[in-house]
């Protein structure tokens, strides 16, 4: 599909913490923009490594006890 062409207006310190992850990310600001409000509408599938990356390890002193516990009756 084809962009249309917007106008909108940034805060001196949006557009300087934009421009600033747009650098450190290796992408234009334009395309930073269009993943925000995708994310904002919530166009975006969810991303199964991304959900196991950011949940994996959370709870490392979690003790899960033995099968053997959990067919006690």
């Amino acid at each position: 599909m084809a962009a249309r062409r917007i106008q909108i207006s940034l805060t001196p310190e949006q557009r300087r913490r934009l421009d600033l992850l747009a650098r450190e990310q290796g992408t234009s600001l334009a395309a930073l923009i269009r993943q925000a409000v995708d994310q904002f509408l919530g166009h975006d599938e969810p991303d199964p490594a991304l959900a196991l990356e950011s949940t994996f390890a959370t709870m490392p002193d979690l003790q899960v006890p033995d099968r053997d516990e959990w067919d006690r009756g």
